[in-house]
């Protein structure tokens, strides 16, 4: 896919991918590929923040919804910024107490500064047992 980490922390990530290889037969940005995109910028912006925070959990995708906006025939960019402080507080504390938490995290997919296509992803944490890795 050509990944690129444009942006990495707590607050926001933003990975960015050339079109060459996420090509479809439209000479657009293959849907697939948008969204794996999306995903995992929402992913890394949980992993960044439980790193942070010294929390030692596996972090999986549950579900996602994607809205396509519009096609994408350039470079692209999956922006994920940081959810509301409450939300964050209480997938922490669930976290803490039932060692598994789940958080919704959106992307925004941009060409251009154009929002082409929206995500809105259920990621769910779960601390490690000891020696699990």
């Amino acid at each position: 896919m050509g990944v690129r980490v444009a942006e990495a922390s707590v607050a926001r990530v933003v990975l960015e991918a050339p079109l060459a290889p996420n090509l479809n037969h439209r000479a657009t940005a293959f849907g697939g590929s948008v969204a794996a995109l999306a995903t995992l910028a929402g992913w890394a912006l949980i992993h960044l923040r439980l790193v942070a925070e010294g929390v030692e959990a596996r972090t999986v995708i549950q579900k996602t919804e994607i809205d396509y906006l519009a096609p994408i025939d350039g470079a692209f960019a999956a922006v994920a910024d940081a959810p509301d402080p409450a939300d964050w507080d209480r997938f922490a504390r669930a976290l803490g107490s039932r060692r598994r938490g789940r958080l919704h995290v959106g992307v925004r997919v941009q060409q251009n500064a154009v929002t082409a296509a929206t995500l809105r992803g259920a990621y769910v944490a779960l601390l490690h047992e000891v020696g699990d890795r």
